[in-house]
């Protein structure tokens, strides 16, 4: 696919040909501007290229970069049931999936707080739980740790790695110490190109292409 964000202007996704397959857990990795959470908007069909075609099985699930952008009510516990707000979904139901995500995510503490009043971590947790209330196949998260310490990263990281084992999971990252510890596979970006995708301890470990090991080098190096 081929994506500008206006008619004359610059491609700021070329040429991008990749697939991510059912249970797999995928990391967008490259610097600010390299064409990764764009890139994420076209998989979710927020956005659509003028050239190609994006293909998906199953349902989307999308946690956007600021988890803020899902939270309307005035607890926790009040925005996870506007999930099912327009819904025929038995109470009953609703109740079940809550009381799951809730165990998952580790919101107990948070239910009856504003959700602006909790932490960076607490937040990206409770907006992760209203995506995954509608059950979606495929999670898309965009840069889910990006403002958090290092406490409040490791949790969230160890939430992903609960997901992983159930859904098909794609994020954007710029860590590569991230991409490492928790994705299958890695598909690095430079200048809106697809460079390379593979097993990330391959892509760490032997690139194949000269620009991702100069990359992976100067970060680590």
């Amino acid at each position: 696919v081929w994506f500008k964000y206006e008619e004359k202007g610059p491609d700021i996704v070329r040429g991008l040909h990749m697939s991510v397959r059912q249970g797999e857990f995928v990391a967008l990795l490259g610097g600010n501007g390299t064409g990764k959470s764009t890139t994420l908007r076209l998989l979710s069909e927020g956005l659509r290229p003028y050239r190609g075609t994006v293909r998906h099985t199953g349902r989307l699930g999308v946690l956007p970069q600021n988890p803020q952008a899902l939270f309307v009510k005035k607890t926790v516990r009040e925005d996870l049931f506007e999930t099912f707000d327009g819904l025929r979904l038995p109470l009953a139901e609703q109740q079940r999936r809550v009381e799951q995500m809730v165990t998952l995510c580790r919101l107990t503490e948070l239910l009856d707080r504003h959700p602006y009043d909790l932490s960076g971590g607490e937040q990206q947790r409770a907006a992760l739980a209203k995506v995954m209330l509608l059950e979606p196949d495929i999670l898309l998260m965009d840069e889910p740790t990006s403002a958090l310490d290092p406490g409040s990263t490791m949790k969230v990281e160890e939430l992903m790695s609960e997901l992983k084992k159930n859904y098909t999971v794609v994020i954007v990252t710029h860590n590569m110490q991230q991409a490492a510890r928790i994705s299958d596979r890695t598909a690095f970006f430079l200048l809106g190109e697809l460079v390379e995708c593979g097993p990330t301890s391959e892509i760490f470990s032997t690139p194949k292409d000269k620009r991702t090991e100069d990359y992976i080098s100067g970060r680590f190096g």
